[in-house]
């Protein structure tokens, strides 16, 4: 059974449910749910929330602005997140999912939150803003996605090792060649794994 789909965070908290939080990437900042790269085509966000929705767990997913500040927005998510904690939602029920700059701000997330028994999806995330930031480490249990068409993000596994608290990582590679647009829309090969992980299948 699906749970909730919310664009903006939701009024009442069902203790016994499980959350997740879904960054979208760079290109969706604005007005336009679709945006079309001229490489790698339309990145259809109302899609993928319909399919992450599908996860059965209630889903809380922002359209962010343009010009939008990653660490605010980071802020406002592990708040979020404390909230949810504090009205009797076990850590271990929520997910934070992030592609790309969104994924970045998941990142921000562990490392702000630093909870043991939180989740997040990381979906081609790790570049060099954040594996070359030697203060930012993972926290909770962790689950990287890259596409080895990807040229513009590494494996995540460069952080995993230096996060000395860390639960779990595990990290999945994907082969479209569809490259960073391989997570544009809700295609299998990605989310078929994050669903199993999510389940703990």
């Amino acid at each position: 059974m699906a749970g909730g789909l919310y664009d903006n965070f939701p009024d009442e908290i069902d203790p016994q449910a499980k959350y997740l939080f879904y960054s979208h990437g760079f290109i969706v900042e604005g007005d336009d749910p679709k945006p079309v790269h001229p490489r790698w085509g339309s990145y259809d966000f109302p899609k993928v929330k319909e399919s992450l929705l599908g996860i059965g767990h209630h889903l809380i997913a922002y359209h962010r602005p343009a010009g939008t500040d990653a660490h605010e927005h980071a802020k406002k998510l592990s708040n979020e997140a404390k909230v949810l904690i504090a009205k009797g939602v076990a850590p271990e029920n929520i997910t934070f999912i992030g592609f790309s700059r969104g994924g970045s701000i998941s990142i921000l997330v562990s490392d702000m939150l630093k909870d043991k028994d939180l989740n997040f999806a990381i979906l081609a995330a790790c570049g060099s803003y954040i594996n070359d930031n030697q203060t930012i480490e993972f926290y909770g249990n962790i689950l990287s996605i890259r596409e080895t068409s990807d040229d513009l993000v590494d494996s995540c596994a460069p952080l995993a090792e230096r996060s000395s608290k860390l639960t779990s990582f595990k990290e999945i590679t994907i082969s479209t060649g569809k490259e960073h647009g391989a997570f544009y829309r809700p295609e299998p090969e990605w989310l078929d794994p994050l669903s199993r992980w999510i389940k703990r299948e």
